[in-house]
């Protein structure tokens, strides 16, 4: 079965058809598209991209052990203030929530790093921590935060 349906329309002209259109969107026609550019290779495109940094597990906890400090405070000669401040092995314990070999590590270059600022008597964080300010041991934190980032750990 065939159905031929005849609409009676006219035939409308399409130059006219985009010139109404272009009354009623005055906005510019998009220029003809640009050749493709010639693939970059792979050195420049690796070259324009800064690196992406992905903390290792002993700066990531001591980076979240300061962060800990900052937001809940310093203290010392306890572990846990009533107020929720901690002492620098408090902060750690906060940052990893056990004893694992990130925490366990990250205590060590704490310690190696506040020994390189403060002298080799120190044998243990909490005392260290408790004989200097908070200044004192922000700047240790922040030096052991920048060895591990440059070691990669």
């Amino acid at each position: 079965m065939n159905t031929h349906t005849d609409t009676h329309f006219t035939p409308v002209d399409p130059d006219l058809y985009a010139k109404a259109f272009q009354l009623l969107d005055p906005t510019p026609a998009p220029a003809a598209p640009a050749a493709p550019a010639a693939p970059s290779p792979v050195s420049v495109i690796l070259a324009a991209a800064p690196p992406v940094h992905r903390p290792g597990p002993v700066e990531k906890t001591l980076t979240d052990a300061l962060a800990f400090l900052d937001t809940h405070g310093w203290a010392k000669h306890r572990l846990i203030h009533p107020e929720g401040a901690r002492c620098s092995i408090g902060a750690l314990r906060a940052a990893v929530g056990a004893r694992t070999t990130a925490y366990r590590d990250a205590g060590k270059l704490l310690l190696d790093e506040a020994r390189r600022q403060h002298g080799s008597q120190w044998k243990a964080i909490p005392a260290w921590n408790d004989a200097h300010t908070g200044a004192q041991v922000r700047s240790v934190w922040e030096a052991a935060i920048q060895r591990a980032h440059q070691a990669n750990v």
